[in-house]
């Protein structure tokens, strides 16, 4: 399987940082996804293992989860993204968008994709300069064609393996979501100027401003990334999909499959370690729905 889309190795640091820059963020819910509990919370037992296969299940063995985007602001390098949430035409015909497989897993309500909430916000697609990508699953990746004119940040890993899979869907990608001519650059994690950042192993400056650092936190996908922004007096962290919920981020079950367990396993312990060391830090899990209503419409402190 390929694509025709290419991307560039980020070299050095994007333009626009600025000496002790903070961040406004903005969590943005857009859509929502429906899998079986198990699939996110795998408990373990032969019965658990199909219900996280979704045979044999009632609607008590599912969990409706919002899709989140992030609107942050830098005060020099402008406006930017966390993920793209879905696409717009998920709320009238999954299908195009999602696939026949996936489409039932997903949903969307007309006026909720992220670039309507732009708009109530007095912002246009074209008014994003970058976006991050945690990875390219289709729940994060879905909307790309969204901000033709944005810069896409992906891991190297990340982009070689949604580019490289032989069966794309079956590892949760969907190369007609990435597929397009944007600027896309791929971040080396083995690179010169990436840094430890507390317990993280390996992270990247994004702006050589210290306001986004990239973590390298692989298991989830090859190439997951964390996002970490500097709010004036704490980071918000995007935490992605290193844990889906509060209670997996905790110790709880661990879930269903993977990419890497083992490297799951070691980036959920720096992200873990990260909190105790730095327990005034808001870190945000990737799926959780309890967690999520919770949190503040804007964080500007």
């Amino acid at each position: 399987m390929g694509v025709r889309a290419e991307a560039i190795p980020l070299a050095g640091t994007l333009e626009g940082g600025s000496e002790s820059a903070s961040l406004i963020v903005e969590p943005l819910e857009a859509g929502r996804a429906r899998f079986p509990k198990q699939f996110f919370e795998y408990e373990g037992a032969r019965l658990m293992r199909l219900k996280a296969l979704g045979i044999g299940l009632d609607d008590e063995d599912y969990l409706d989860v919002p899709v989140p985007a992030y609107l942050f602001r830098h005060p020099t390098a402008g406006t930017m993204l966390v993920d793209t949430g879905l696409h717009p035409s998920v709320a009238s015909d999954p299908k195009h968008n999602m696939g026949r497989r996936a489409a039932k897993c997903f949903s969307l309500e007309a006026g909720t994709d992220v670039t309507s909430q732009l708009r109530e916000r007095g912002l246009g697609p074209g008014d994003i300069e970058v976006v991050v990508l945690t990875h390219l699953h289709l729940d994060h990746a879905s909307a790309i064609s969204e901000f033709p004119e944005a810069t896409f940040v992906v891991s190297t890993p990340e982009w070689e393996a949604a580019t490289s899979a032989r069966i794309p869907i079956m590892e949760g990608y969907r190369p007609s979501h990435y597929d397009h001519a944007v600027d896309f650059r791929t971040v080396d994690f083995g690179a010169e100027n990436v840094t430890s950042y507390g317990p993280f192993g390996r992270t990247v400056d994004l702006f050589g401003d210290g306001s986004v650092r990239l973590a390298f936190t692989p298991g989830h996908t090859p190439g997951h990334m964390s996002v970490l922004l500097r709010l004036p007096r704490r980071d918000f962290v995007v935490l992605g999909d290193v844990a889906y919920t509060w209670r997996q981020f905790e110790g709880g079950p661990e879930p269903w499959r993977p990419a890497d367990r083992h490297n799951w396993r070691r980036s959920l312990h720096e992200a873990q370690a990260y909190r105790e060391a730095y327990p005034y830090a808001l870190v945000v899990p990737g799926h959780d729905p309890e967690y999520w209503q919770k949190l503040d419409a804007r964080y500007e402190q």
